[in-house]
């Protein structure tokens, strides 16, 4: 956000009642007070009291929804909780009005001093990589292995498939996407944005369908959805042209973490071809390619990428449960999806 900007953010006392968002069998939502925000969080119990605790971080337009099948996967090696950033999920905007890829990080640093997890098995998804690449560099006490699920970082060519997300970022684009698509239904929204973020989008459950379409109902009532979804894709432009220390590239760099990087062969937002120079950028990392994976692999293939990371925790040391067997990056399996993303 420009310096000439003043935030557009409704009043706590003026925002609807609007339903919250849905949680899958097994899993627990809370909110959780912080000066100047107020963030969404879910939780899944882990199958023992004395695993690490994990965190995970969705992309634009996405929520802690995006984890669920993951998380599923993971509860019986990590205590597991996915938040939902500012503007997001069921987390009110941030009073200060920033989304930007700092804020946004600022927002999870706030999140784990608060609850005092840290360290974390940290993950993150897309924009939620980035956040998480720049937590991992300046708060390495906070995080123990940290897993990037197609993190936004820097690409001097984007893909065409990309430009519409890029363009949110322009000003006043915001108001004309919500007049041009007036008239979508919240099923056509969804199935614009599975074709966008899946390899497949036939792996989408007739259920996790109907549950999207819930949810993207819910997210149109929200005044501040388009809003959120603008200033967090200014964002993410802003961070690719910053250079300096502060450049995300500069900032992988730094990571002390153990990371694992996961890439989708399909993905029509984050280039496939990052992942050669993100190998390169992450000290400690090993590489997972999924061909037929798209933005949202660890929903496309969540036993997939439950696999790779036990491999990580093995790897690393950090195993405490059996079950972390081999595994061949660039193959995948045939395990299913629960849910579909919203937005990446």
């Amino acid at each position: 956000m420009s310096s000439t900007e003043l935030p557009s953010v409704p009043a706590a006392n003026v925002l609807p009642r609007v339903a919250p968002v849905r949680a899958e069998e097994g899993e627990r939502l809370r909110s959780v007070e912080l000066p100047g925000l107020t963030l969404a969080v879910r939780s899944r119990p882990p199958a023992r009291q004395d695993l690490p605790p994990a965190l995970y971080v969705h992309g634009l337009g996405g929520s802690s929804l995006n984890w669920s099948s993951l998380m599923a996967q993971l509860d019986d090696v990590v205590d597991g909780e996915a938040l939902d950033l500012p503007g997001f999920g069921d987390s009110s905007p941030p009073d200060d009005g920033n989304y930007s890829v700092s804020g946004h990080a600022r927002a999870v640093i706030r999140l784990l001093e608060h609850s005092g997890r840290g360290p974390v098995h940290l993950f993150g998804n897309s924009l939620g990589g980035a956040v998480s690449t720049r937590v991992a560099a300046q708060r390495p006490d906070l995080v123990r292995t940290l897993t990037l699920v197609s993190p936004a970082l820097p690409e001097l060519r984007i893909q065409r498939t990309a430009v519409p997300t890029g363009l949110l970022a322009l000003p006043g684009m915001a108001a004309f996407f919500t007049r041009l698509t007036r008239e979508w239904t919240a099923e056509q929204r969804v199935r614009g944005v599975t074709a966008l973020c899946y390899g497949d989008p036939d792996r989408v459950t007739p259920e996790g369908f109907r549950n999207a379409v819930q949810e993207m109902e819910r997210r149109l009532q929200l005044p501040y959805f388009w809003d959120a979804m603008a200033r967090s894709a200014r964002g993410i432009v802003d961070a690719y042209t910053l250079g300096g220390q502060h450049g995300l590239w500069r900032q992988a760099e730094r990571v002390l973490a153990p990371t694992l990087l996961i890439y989708g062969g399909r993905d029509q937002l984050v280039g496939y071809r990052m992942a050669r120079r993100a190998v390169r950028a992450f000290r400690d990392s090993r590489l997972l390619t999924l061909p037929d994976a798209g933005h949202v692999a660890m929903m496309e293939y969540p036993e997939t990428v439950a696999t790779a990371f036990r491999e990580l925790l093995a790897d690393t040391g950090e195993s405490r449960a059996p079950g972390a067997g081999s595994h061949s990056a660039g193959t995948d399996t045939d395990d299913g999806t629960s849910g579909v993303s919203i937005g990446g």
